[in-house]
């Protein structure tokens, strides 16, 4: 029998083998398609492993008991998976694929070249700003992750104990910063330290890391609860909060003595390609400064001159800087409770998402809600945010609102920020984003600021086609909010590369919108502190714009604007040069597929 065994074996080998040799040429033989299957796949897997946040959130089991690594080991490591992923890409041939794989080619391409760049920029270096930072996205990590089970909390601790070495590894990331003089300017350090030092709590219990054991399943045991609950104050106390003393220590100390006077990107060591990768990023468009500047400032005269028009229909005697300060001041236009502004908010999304079958024949399923930003964080953010929930969460999308400081949040912008935030803005397009079917899971999660901040920006112009704005200054609020996204592109690139200093930006925004003292500093130095973020918006919605423009020309009387919008939002989120050519192909083809109808 013995010998029998051998043989079987030795006859198996043989025959694998051949079967091996057989298979080589249809190997060597693999499709574009198949070849292009087969990096999306293992740049899937990459990312995961890298970014384990990301995987969490999308509903993928494994991964929420750890935070990113930032430490040069990393950046070394995906440099060189990254390179060899695009190496790998570039060999494939575009024409052999078909449409939706060109798409999904062109796509990755870029997001591995946009990666790769900031890597060699050290982009670590500076890895927080007004709006974002490596401790909100820590502090956020689970937010509304599905728990069902001991072992999810579990995790959850697992996470928290990974506070400090992911904190320590983002302050040696910053201290190479300091000796490098990249570094983040003063004034926004300033504003950013005190919400740090915010995190510091004597007891653990009042840190927002502890709200999910506040009330834990009732399926669990009490010894579990009691378990868990015990656990969680441990990590947090021995872990998290520590991490946050040692990061406010280190803002207050050591980074803010090496932080710059001077707040120009450009000015930075290699400033130059790091505002033009910025630029890149955001716009996704490889552009001029000056060309963005000199777009800004036409947009402003245009929409200054309906600005005052506006003024003059509403019957208001004085100039501009009256009616803006009646704006500013007048009792009527503000709440005078979160809850009443809230409610506000909520009644505007109601009558929006009434009108939104007349506008697109495809809606997501997910839900959403108006929730007020976190207290912690209020003081130094900005008016509202839009948060998508996680796949598979417990949560729906949130639209987070800023109820801190009620006399800077007038009620006239509130229809223009809704339209934004929620519908037919960022939670509409995000979710239907999520929703995608037949797409790489890379693409469903995926957010390019041209494209969503573009689509916002032209969701709050859309709400005048849709009925929404009420009266005239709920219309000079929107104007307002256009006028703000237009100074965006005069007062980024002309504090990061035309030599602005912060009061000409503040004064700027200040007599061109009727935006509030509040919201035009904390806009200011988000600016400062996020270089390139904010032209995305205006560029974005300017090209949705042109196509749109396009098509009615293209299409005339059988223009649908259902059908535009949703070819618009059907591929989720896009680069501007990817989007326009799938939007001339979708004008090519309802254009022949209307002259086949006469």
């Amino acid at each position: 029998m013995l010998r029998s065994r051998k043989l079987i074996t030795l006859l198996t080998h043989v025959l694998f083998s051949l079967a091996l040799l057989a298979a080589a040429p249809a190997i060597l033989a693999a499709t574009a398609t198949e070849q292009l299957q087969q990096v999306i796949d293992d740049h899937w897997q990459y990312s995961l492993q890298e970014d384990p946040v990301t995987a969490g959130r999308m509903g993928l089991a494994g991964y929420n008991d750890r935070l990113p690594g930032v430490t040069a080991a990393d950046r070394a490591r995906r440099l060189a998976s990254e390179q060899k992923l695009l190496k790998r890409l570039e060999a494939i041939a575009p024409e052999q694929l078909s449409d939706a794989d060109r798409v999904n080619h062109q796509l990755l391409s870029w997001v591995l070249r946009n990666s790769i760049q900031a890597n060699q920029l050290f982009l670590d270096r500076i890895p927080a700003n007004t709006f974002y930072s490596f401790w909100s996205l820590a502090l956020d990590a689970s937010s509304g992750l599905a728990m069902p089970k001991v072992t999810d909390y579990q995790d959850y601790i697992s996470r928290i104990k990974d506070f400090g070495r992911y904190f320590d590894e983002n302050i040696n990331n910053m201290r190479q910063g300091i000796k490098d003089g990249f570094v983040l300017p003063k004034i926004v350090i300033q504003g950013i330290a005190p919400t740090v030092r915010a995190q510091v709590y004597n007891d653990p219990e009042q840190s927002s890391l502890y709200q999910p054991f506040k009330e834990l399943p009732a399926a669990f045991s009490k010894a579990e609860q009691q378990q868990l609950q015990y656990a969680a104050k441990q990590a947090i106390a021995q872990v998290a909060l520590p991490a946050f003393a040692r990061l406010a220590d280190f803002l207050e100390g050591d980074y803010m003595q090496a932080a710059t006077v001077s707040l120009a990107a450009e000015q930075l060591p290699n400033g130059k390609a790091y505002y033009r990768h910025t630029i890149n990023t955001y716009v996704t468009l490889d552009m001029d400064p000056a060309e963005i500047h000199n777009t800004g400032l036409a947009e402003v005269k245009r929409i200054r001159a309906e600005m005052d028009e506006l003024i003059k229909q509403s019957g208001f005697s004085g100039s501009f800087a009256d009616f803006t300060h009646f704006l500013r001041t007048d009792p009527q236009f503000y709440a005078s409770t979160p809850r009443e502004l809230l409610k506000e908010a909520s009644y505007i999304a109601k009558r929006i998402d009434y009108r939104l079958p007349e506008f697109f024949g495809k809606l997501p399923r997910l839900p959403y809600g108006v929730v007020p930003v976190p207290a912690e964080i209020a003081p130094n953010y900005t008016t509202a945010s839009y948060n998508s929930a996680a796949i598979g969460g417990t949560r729906g999308g949130a639209y987070w609102l800023n109820t801190d400081s009620l006399d800077q949040r007038p009620l006239y912008e509130l229809v223009a920020l809704t339209l934004h935030e929620s519908v037919p803005g960022h939670h509409l397009q995000s979710a239907l984003s999520q929703e995608l079917e037949n797409v790489p899971q890379f693409r469903r999660n995926l957010y390019l600021s041209a494209y969503g901040e573009g689509w916002g920006l032209y969701a709050e112009r859309l709400g005048v086609e849709m009925g929404v704005y009420e009266n005239a200054y709920q219309q000079f609020g929107r104007l307002s909010y256009e006028m703000w996204r237009a100074c965006r592109l005069v007062i980024d690139t002309g504090i990061h590369s035309q030599g602005w200093s912060r009061q000409q930006a503040l004064d700027f925004l200040s007599s061109n919108t009727s935006l509030s003292q509040a919201n035009v500093r904390a806009e200011v130095d988000r600016y400062i502190s996020w270089p390139g973020q904010a032209l995305s918006y205006k560029m974005g919605e300017i090209k949705i714009r042109q196509l749109r423009a396009k098509a009615e020309l293209a299409l005339g009387n059988n223009f649908d604007i259902r059908a535009f919008h949703d070819a618009l939002l059907a591929n989720g989120a896009l680069p501007l040069e990817i989007l326009e050519a799938e939007m001339e192909r979708f004008i090519a083809t309802a254009a022949k597929s209307s002259s086949s109808r006469h």
